[in-house]
């Protein structure tokens, strides 16, 4: 057998690639948009790619699945649980609890495991020649190391009411089928850190049946139900606005995109017309190099695992919009953007174009320090507004600190003031960079960015109580 684990950092993705090196033919389970990763597995390996598998109909990344047929002929085979709701409208082999996927010497038996969506499954895979037990679950958004998939997307980021108290019933009989099954099976999860599909998520890429059993929370409740369902539902991360899209996406008959597009770099008199027709630009350079001269209007996002996500909160679907990027990162940065949709990147400019084109327009901000803060503070007559999630935000904040999550900001610009002094934060400085960025261009011009954030600010206290 062969396997390989192909992980998206910027989206904490896992995809898998499964061969049966006898066979010559190989599995991918719940791939990327940028499929040329698994191509190039499989020409390293003298694989042929027959099957596709997906574990369910994904929130928070585009699907390769198609690109990956179209490329290679091979079959989809796509979950056919849930209601109308939950159909995929192109072609594809309807799988459901029970089937047997053969795949040269491998099986993949289809497990039903609603609970973060409902028509979710999971994959058991055995290695025939080897043995006659299974070997590896793939379990999709159902567990992760040391968490399992929230259930409540559907209602926080879609809109679709009712659903998330549906979706932890399911999530609870799942896990009680879960533990049924053999400790030492591998479970190989589709996220891993840093993923919204979750609020617990592990850093270790594997765990094993056995060890969720006496290190997962949820299936340390599995007597309770009703505590099971509070503690499943209590301070999950805010879904990132995009998650809607990419539920309809998914599920829909679109447009592929085979290849990584390449994108132009702008000339002077494109990047002009760009601002005249009031096109998004974002300014993708480190904080701390845009607040030494940057152009107002433009958001700061900077090239880094969470760039795609951020993107997806402030972009639409519809809207042309232009990065200023290094060369060497522009394929990268195209990449990310692909993998959640985002393909109507119009072109770039370079830092260095950005001060030619610009000279005599660039601002420039320097962040507060702590001491500051508490000088304004004492000072009164000043908003403070925390751009943290909310459960980071109840866990502890600066007294008196409103609480305005960073990726609903533009929604939010009336609950900033224009008169008095406004200093932002984060944790330590990343969103607090983007807040800044978007305040000014939206006009506002008595912001301060206490970039220290609250992981500053509480070292305060700890000093204050250990003295």
């Amino acid at each position: 057998m062969f396997f390989e684990l192909v992980y998206d950092k910027s989206l904490a993705q896992a995809s898998y690639v499964i061969g049966c090196q006898a066979g010559g033919v190989a599995a991918v389970i719940d791939p990327k948009r940028d499929v040329d990763t698994y191509l190039n597995i499989a020409k390293a390996n003298n694989m042929k790619i027959t099957h596709i598998l997906e574990t369910h109909i994904h929130a928070d990344f585009l699907s390769g699945s198609r690109e990956l047929a179209a490329l290679t002929g091979a079959e989809m085979y796509l979950s056919d649980e849930g209601d109308e709701n939950w159909k995929y409208e192109f072609p594809h082999n309807k799988i459901k609890g029970g089937d047997v996927i053969k795949m040269g010497n491998l099986t993949f038996e289809v497990i039903h495991t609603p609970g973060h969506t409902p028509e979710s499954v999971s994959f058991l895979l055995t290695d025939k020649p080897a043995t006659k037990e299974p070997v590896m679950l793939f379990t999709g958004d159902f567990v992760f190391v040391g968490d399992v998939g929230r259930p409540d997307l559907l209602e926080q980021a879609a809109g679709i009411k009712g659903t998330q108290d549906i979706g932890a019933a399911q999530m609870y009989d799942s896990l009680h089928e879960f533990s049924k099954l053999g400790d030492y099976i591998q479970v190989w999860p589709g996220h891993g850190a840093g993923s919204a599909c979750g609020k617990a998520l592990g850093a270790v890429p594997m765990t094993t049946v056995g060890y969720e059993k006496i290190r997962n929370w949820a299936l340390q409740l599995l007597n309770d139900k009703a505590a099971f369902t509070k503690e499943l539902l209590a301070d999950q991360p805010e879904p990132p606005k995009y998650f809607a899209m990419m539920k309809k996406l998914n599920k829909v008959d679109r447009k592929l995109l085979t290849e990584v597009p390449k994108v132009q770099n702008l000339s002077k008199t494109d990047f002009e017309k760009v601002k005249a027709d009031g096109l998004k630009i974002i300014d993708t350079r480190p904080w701390q190099e845009y607040a030494e001269g940057y152009l107002r209007g433009t958001y700061n996002i900077t090239n880094n695992n969470s760039f795609s996500t951020w993107m997806g909160w402030y972009l639409n679907y519809e809207e042309k919009f232009v990065l200023i990027a290094e060369e060497n990162q522009v394929e990268d940065l195209t990449r990310k953007l692909m993998r959640i949709g985002l393909d109507n990147l119009y072109g770039y400019i370079t830092p260095t174009q950005l001060v030619e084109f610009e000279k005599g327009n660039l601002e420039s901000y320097s962040p507060i320090d702590k001491t500051e803060v508490e000088a304004k503070l004492a000072e009164g007559n000043v908003q403070v507004v925390d751009v943290r999630g909310v459960a980071e935000y109840k866990k502890g904040h600066i007294e008196g600190a409103d609480n305005l999550f960073v990726g609903k900001l533009p929604q939010n610009l009336d609950k900033i003031s224009k008169k008095e002094p406004v200093i932002i934060h984060c944790q330590s400085g990343a969103r607090a960079a983007i807040a800044y960025s978007i305040l000014k261009a939206n006009g506002f011009d008595n912001i301060q960015n206490y970039s220290g954030g609250w992981e500053d600010w509480s070292l305060k206290q700890k000093e204050l109580v250990n003295n």
